[in-house]
């Protein structure tokens, strides 16, 4: 968030405000901004004492709305305190204010609709003073403006008292824009605005990420994805733009090619160190053709290039081919190197692997399976049944025995002496090894909600329905959703049609709708249907009438809004119908949100029990 300026983090505020003036329970924030001195102690009673849900909401919002005003100078304090793990794990929309902050994804917001701004204009053309106006009658002319939110003409006339007060008007004339940063005339260029000094939205493909300038410049890795650095040859590759080879032309800033930008100046760039591998020609199994891997060479050499890799390819010997292959395996040992997750894989059972948690065979829980976390020796001898095990040869990753990662130093086992809490675990250390480092539902840390039966933890109101204080003091053991409807699936009653399951009483089956909707949140991996698109794609109202993600329908849920279980499968559909609509130049999202839609609909049939025939039966 340090690199995110002041007036970016202001206009973020601005834009979310009435959002965070709706969160339930706000006396932890209202106490946070207490103590740390952004509102003052009448206030802060004034709307503590509210009991109305409505009042407290109006009352949230005219206290957001003076600390824009009034505190303007400290609103990078404001965030700072507002996203301590402590505060905002007790909200779910700051959880996804801070993940728009952090991803930068808030550079996407739209800007203030054209009207506002011409509205200003024409005011401030009203209200400005003619030359022969004195300096006194200027100054409080700009108070009064800067007062018209939501203020009575009673506290303009407050405003006007005292020098005092007229050389504060002088120091706050300063008035921040919270639409467009163009001025009137001006070229749609954003690289040329001020807001993205230090870094720019670029695309690759279906991927979004924010291109650094300054790492560009030195040749490090500069553009960051859910805070995972990419170089553009990586970042090419993960866009599965990688045949392109020359990630000047395929990475983008809203239409327009980096090498463009670099030619003109806009960026400065420092030459990638150039990756080869062998690629086998479609001509001959013998004579394998060198290409560049990533095309992380300068703009023009690419092209010279290009062309003096095709009069090589037919003169590559056989020890080139070797070479080739040493290189590839080298780069592809490079990309292990900063892999977090291995999947792997011991007889036929496939699990993940997970870096930080693992210490040795027999120390340190780092494989997940679907029902537990285990020791690579423990993970051995559950799927072989044998306890003489070799877990080094007989877990394998892609093909390969473990040892060779560690051999390869991707993975490291620690010292004997080693006293870390994995090495050396007290009792909790040893509970929490039990599950999962990150919410289940959205993927990131914080204050989790352990499941006493399986390994999924959870954030309170990430889980359907949310984890109640009241639960967490029971100590008696908890099952999340996922347990419960596992255990009980088979006393659900059958149904004959789909259609007889669509009229039913959401009531009756709330436990059904509640696990297949957190299903679908964690088979959308890259949380693409979860939050509001409305927030990051700007002209979706004008092909969606009605937006819908993952979090309404899930607020519906928690709130009973739900009638029937149709009512609730018609949100999920419209989610995907809306995917459709608005990315029909777009076949691969449109691909993503078919394939959702045909996992959601068969794990309807069989969470409902669906027995009707197949028209083809």
């Amino acid at each position: 968030m340090e690199s995110v300026e002041h007036e970016e983090l202001l206009r973020f505020f601005h834009r979310h405000k009435t959002e965070m003036s709706l969160m339930e329970n706000p006396q932890i924030l209202l106490n946070q901004l207490r103590d740390h001195n952004l509102i003052p102690e009448d206030r802060y009673k004034k709307v503590s004492r509210m009991r109305s849900k409505a009042n407290m909401k109006n009352g949230m919002y005219d206290l957001l709305d003076w600390l824009e005003r009034e505190r303007s100078d400290h609103i990078g304090l404001f965030w700072k305190c507002v996203f301590k793990d402590s505060i905002r794990n007790q909200y779910v929309t700051l959880q996804k204010l801070h993940i728009s902050l952090l991803d930068g994804s808030f550079q996407f917001e739209p800007n203030l609709p054209e009207k506002l701004e011409k509205e200003e204009t024409e005011k401030r053309k009203r209200k400005e003073p003619s030359e022969e106006e004195n300096g006194k009658g200027n100054s409080v002319k700009k108070k009064k403006k800067k007062k018209t939110r939501g203020v009575g003409e009673e506290d303009d006339d407050e405003e006007q008292a005292g020098p005092s007060g007229q050389a504060t008007q002088k120091k706050k004339s300063k008035k921040l824009c919270f639409s467009s940063p163009l001025k009137r005339g001006e070229k749609g260029n954003i690289w040329t605005w001020g807001i993205f000094k230090n870094q720019i939205p670029v695309t690759c493909g279906d991927k979004e990420g924010f291109l650094n300038r300054q790492r560009l410049a030195k040749g490090e890795k500069c553009i960051v994805v859910e805070k995972q650095w990419y170089t553009p040859g990586e970042f090419e590759k993960f866009a599965g733009k990688a045949s392109c080879r020359n990630w000047k032309l395929s990475i983008r800033c809203k239409g327009t090619t980096l090498g463009k930008l670099i030619q003109e100046g806009h960026l400065k760039v420092k030459s990638y160190k150039r990756s080869t591998k062998a690629k086998k020609s479609l001509l001959s199994d013998r004579v394998p053709t060198v290409s560049a891997g990533e095309g992380d060479d300068d703009f023009d050499e690419e092209e010279q290039d290009s062309s003096s890799d095709r009069q090589s390819s037919t003169n590559t010997t056989e020890e080139e081919d070797d070479a080739g292959e040493q290189t590839e395996e080298q780069s592809d040992d490079r990309e292990d190197v900063h892999k977090t997750v291995f999947k792997v894989t011991c007889g036929d059972v496939a699990a993940t692997l997970h870096k930080k948690r693992f210490v040795s065979g027999i120390l340190g829980k780092c494989i997940r399976t679907e029902k537990s976390w285990m020791t690579p020796v423990d993970f051995v001898k559950e799927v072989l049944c044998e306890t003489d095990v070799s877990w080094k040869k007989d877990i394998t990753c892609e093909g390969k025995p473990l040892g060779d990662l560690i051999e390869k130093n991707i993975l490291s086992c620690h010292s004997l002496f080693c006293d870390c809490r994995l090495c050396a675990p007290d009792s909790e250390d040893l509970d929490n090894q039990k599950n999962d480092d990150e919410c289940w539902i959205c993927r990131s840390e914080g204050k989790l909600v352990e499941c006493d039966y399986c390994p999924r933890s959870f954030h309170q109101t990430c889980h359907l329905p949310h984890v109640e204080d009241a639960i967490l003091e029971d100590e008696s053991l908890w099952a999340c959703t996922f347990c419960v409807f596992t255990k009980y699936k088979e006393s659900f009653s059958s149904m004959e049609t789909t259609a007889a399951a669509l009229s039913c009483n959401i009531s009756e089956h709330m436990q059904q709708c509640q696990y297949l909707l957190l299903y679908l949140y964690n088979t959308d991996q890259q949380q693409i249907f979860a939050t509001n698109p409305t927030l990051y794609l700007s002209d979706q109202t004008t092909v969606v009438t009605t937006p819908m993600w993952f979090g309404r329908v899930a607020e519906k849920l928690q709130e009973k809004q739900y009638q029937t279980v149709g009512d609730f499968v018609s949100d999920v559909h419209l989610i995907f119908t809306n995917c459709a609509s608005y990315n029909r130049d777009n076949p691969e999202f449109t691909a993503m949100g078919v394939t959702l839609k045909e996992f959601f609909d068969r794990e309807f049939e069989n969470a409902f029990k669906i027995q009707e025939e197949t028209a083809d039966s």
